[in-house]
């Protein structure tokens, strides 16, 4: 037998030193060891080792175990006693537990909203299998020094990527972009809706891994066939079977059912995908391959990068794709040194926003702001928790110093109290459950998100759990360690106070918590004081009372003339004219202009709008110099209207008459000069803009002026039936441009919204704890209230007395949050190129608004305590 087999298991020994109470252990090893040798006398070693083990376990009882140990190994009773304590203590006051549990189920109900949607707003896109892989190709140009991102794509950018970079991709898909589409059925379409939906290359069916539930994603293959999700085949075909029926797109096309698949997730980029049409069936109709070169950045372009490829590698070696096939021919496409590269799907969502070239991020700065206010805002409730906890003190103080004498520890006692703190978190946690149920509706209609609480899901609950033990240590770490710090002599003497020091780290918590206050509500101001500043921009147009109806058969544009002077007839009509694009959306951007005294080195880029006559009098634009379009000159279809800022941008000091060539069109006459108007964003710089006539194609748009505002029904009655007459193939659909317009605004109204209603919610936990703290205070001083009383304190110098504590914190509060929320929402704003000044008036109402508001809480209990009769507080006392 080896020597080491002679000798106990030194971990066994290890565990009983490091357990079992000093003194007792040199003696139980002593025993220990005789009894291993004997057993080793008996059996094997093996079993000698196996029952030196049990005898240590054995012996691990409360009597032998270290007081450190023993003490805090609580069993279950004891945790029901603490429990238990810490139920009747709530009961025991219950105004004071409602404030507590009041306080933090907003804080929690808050932040649990908050929580939702920031993981909504991080999980996007992420539920395609193949979400780490797909990517969309971004085109990066340089026109006269801007640098300009942009995901429109040639389309022969994608049959380059599939063939000279074939290894490396998966699939490409090339797609048009998504917009709204006549979709019918029927040899009299007697059912039509317009749906949103592409057409894409058949690849997009494995990259999205759509899942049918009829036919087969094969199906796009054939250029005659389509997909629709489950919702658009059951909208047009119902109960029937959609399989091989025929469905119209738009007047002009025409595709079989070949498939029906999934609705797509709704947090996604492609929740409006409602149908899928063959890429082809679009090519072929439209005739793009003939018309269409590398200059024409019409389409998208999506890949899935190969199993294994690194993105940014491939990206690298894709990024002079489309220069490399333009160079040589030296057109105006070379002069902007285009460069291409991949934006991976984990990024579209909260990395869209580019600057120079440079992804510089996007909403993922609104979810860390939200995120933040969350957090805050649950800290506000946590700090109530312990102020009120901490003010009470006294009121436990005997309790404790009873406890400690009679032996218990202050870690017992930390435990004891934390338990507590956990009991009340884990019932405003139920009451912020049902808080966010009731409040979900209301929350979705301000996020314009559709969320809800993933009841199925353990992830969920196991965060909800590690979210109350988190916030009930935040909320009663300090309170615990500070109740059980309490020396029992002091207390059991009556010489305890509650001490200073613990006064002061309220006062400046409450200061923490009023700063946060005043922080939101000066971001809330600006963010509606930019709103405001935004909406009240001079657009140099009249957008009122104008009405668009898109163009969805070519023999509406090809008959526009008489459609006009139909709708013209009524009195409620004042002008119609067509337009490529809408007056409030002029993104088209064209190239290749070229004029006297240009740079040749120069790569301009203009929006373009292309309109038929009477076009500038219906929006009430301004002649700055020159002339509007005139049927007098036949000679306008050559002539362009160009606005003050292209004036500028071509360096021309009297541009009416000068010629303009356009690619190999032309020359164009400058007629004239309108004043500048906001036709793009109206966050953004007015764009040199050029204005010319036009008959054909491109026209999208019959705009409508109507001229009475009272008349609006019967005009509109009168618009529908000219459209049911000359155009019955399409579903008749009219837009107000204000209501377009509007749409700008949507996501500022709606964080304005949000930034609102969680600064009052923070005001509103504040003013809570500060209720709590003023009543307790008043109830402390009860007798020198009433002392005050006797000796002739007036109502009014008494509540002077109980609220210039308060105003003081608040005062100091709003000291440290003005300089902080004037350099946050200075760096805010710097992202809009037209924006309002921070005006002191925002930071002077933030501090009076929140001071007020201090004032009235407190300014309940004050008076109260100031009316309540002397001689009964002193016999109180």
């Amino acid at each position: 037998m080896s020597h080491h087999k002679n000798i106990p298991p030194k971990r066994a020994a290890s565990l009983l030193k490091w357990l079992v109470r000093a003194e007792l252990t040199e003696e139980v090893l002593g025993d220990l060891e005789e009894k291993f040798h004997m057993d080793l006398n008996q059996y094997s070693s093996f079993r000698a080792t196996l029952n030196y083990y049990y005898q240590v376990i054995n012996y691990l009882r409360p009597f032998a175990l270290k007081k450190t140990i023993s003490m805090t190994t609580m069993n279950y009773s004891m945790y029901k006693s603490h429990f238990k304590i810490g139920y009747r203590n709530m009961l025991a006051d219950k105004w004071y537990s409602l404030l507590n549990i009041g306080g933090l189920a907003l804080g929690m109900a808050a932040t649990i909203l908050i929580g939702i949607w920031v993981y909504g707003e991080l999980s996007y896109n992420q539920e395609f299998e193949n979400y780490d892989n797909i990517a969309q190709v971004m085109q990066t140009q340089t026109f006269s020094g801007e640098v300009k991102t942009a995901v429109n794509q040639p389309m022969q950018l994608a049959p380059v990527l599939r063939t000279i970079y074939n290894d490396h991709f998966s699939h490409v898909v090339l797609s048009s972009f998504i917009n709204d589409q006549l979709l019918s059925v029927g040899e009299q379409n007697e059912t039509k809706i317009s749906r949103a939906g592409n057409f894409m290359e058949p690849g997009i069916v494995h990259m999205l891994s759509l899942q049918m539930v009829k036919g087969s994603r094969q199906a796009l293959e054939d250029p005659t066939s389509m997909l629709l999700s489950e919702t658009t085949a059951k909208a047009l075909f119902g109960s029937k079977d959609p399989m091989g029926q025929t469905v119209r797109i738009g007047t002009g096309m025409e595709a079989r059912v070949g498939g029906v698949y999934r609705d797509l997730p709704q947090n996604s980029d492609f929740a409006d995908l409602t149908f899928i049409a063959p890429w082809e069936l679009l090519n072929t109709t439209a005739n793009f391959k003939e018309r269409l070169g590398w200059g024409n950045n019409w389409f998208q372009t999506y890949v899935q990068v190969a199993d294994g490829a690194d993105m940014a590698k491939v990206s690298t070696l894709i990024k002079d794709a489309k220069y490399d096939n333009i160079k040589d021919e030296g057109n105006f496409g070379a002069q902007t040194r285009p460069t291409i590269h991949l934006h991976p799907m984990k990024k579209w969502h909260l990395y869209s926003r580019f600057e120079n070239g440079v992804n510089t991020g996007g909403a993922i700065q609104r979810v860390w702001m939200f995120g933040i206010i969350g957090i805050f805002i649950l800290l506000l409730a946590c700090i109530n928790f312990m102020n009120l906890s901490t003010a009470k003190s006294v009121k436990r103080a005997r309790e404790v110093g009873i406890r400690k004498t009679i032996g218990s520890l202050k870690n017992q006692l930390v435990l004891q109290f934390q338990m507590e703190s956990l009991l009340v978190v884990f019932l405003a946690f139920i009451i912020s459950l049902l808080l966010v149920l009731i409040g979900l509706p209301f929350f979705n209609d301000l996020t314009g998100k559709t969320v809800g609480i993933p009841y199925a899901s353990p992830w969920f609950w196991l965060l909800c759990l590690l979210f109350v033990i988190i916030t009930g240590f935040i909320a009663g770490s300090y309170p615990a360690f500070y109740l059980s710090s309490f020396r029992p002599v002091q207390v059991l003497k009556g010489t305890f106070s509650g001490g200073q020091g613990a006064s002061n780290f309220r006062k400046v918590l409450v200061i923490f918590q009023f700063t946060i206050s005043v922080i939101l509500i000066i971001g809330t101001v600006s963010i509606y004081r930019q709103l405001k500043h935004v909406k009240e921009r001079p657009l140099g147009y009249d957008k009122e009372q104008l009405v668009y109806v898109p163009i969805n058969d070519p023999e509406v544009r090809n008959g526009f003339e008489t459609i006009r002077e139909a709708l013209l007839r009524s009195n409620d009509v004042k002008e119609v004219a067509a337009s490529d694009v809408l007056i409030t959306g002029t993104f088209t951007t064209n190239s290749g202009f070229d004029w006297k005294g240009k740079d040749p080195a120069m790569s301009e880029e203009f929006n373009t709008l292309r309109s038929t006559h009477g076009f500038g009098e219906m929006i009430d634009w301004e002649i700055k110099q020159g002339r509007d379009f005139s049927r007098d000159f036949k000679s306008d279809s050559l002539a362009f209207i160009v606005n003050e800022t292209a004036v500028k941008y071509m360096g021309l000091e009297n541009p009416v008459g000068e010629m303009v060539q356009w690619g190999t069109m032309g020359p164009f006459k400058i007629i004239g000069v309108v004043k500048d108007m906001v036709t793009r964003s109206p966050y953004e710089q007015v764009r040199p803009t050029i204005f010319t006539l036009h008959y054909g194609r491109f026209l999208s748009f019959i705009n409508i002026k109507l001229t009475n505002e009272g008349h609006t029904k019967q005009a509109l009655a009168h618009i529908e039936k000219v459209f049911n007459q000359y155009d019955p193939k399409s579903l008749f659909s009219y837009t107000f441009l204000d209501d377009e317009y509007a749409q700008n605004f949507v996501d500022e109204e709606r964080m304005g919204k949000l930034a609102t209603f969680f600064a009052l919610l923070a005001i509103c936990i504040s003013c809570l704890g500060i209720f709590g703290l003023s009543a307790f205070i008043a109830e402390q001083r009860t007798k020198e209230i009433g002392v005050r009383k006797v000796l002739g304190a007036s109502v009014l110098s008494l509540w002077r007395l109980l609220s210039k504590d308060f105003v003081t914190l608040v005062l100091i509060s709003c000291c440290i949050a003005i300089p902080i929320g004037y350099y946050y929402m200075s760096i805010w704003i710097q992202d809009y190129n037209y924006r309002a000044e921070l005006s002191w008036w925002i930071f002077a109402s933030a501090a009076f608004g929140t001071l007020g508001i201090t004032l009235l809480t407190v300014s309940f209990q004050s008076i109260k305590a100031a009316l309540n009769d002397p001689a009964k507080s002193l016999k109180t006392e």
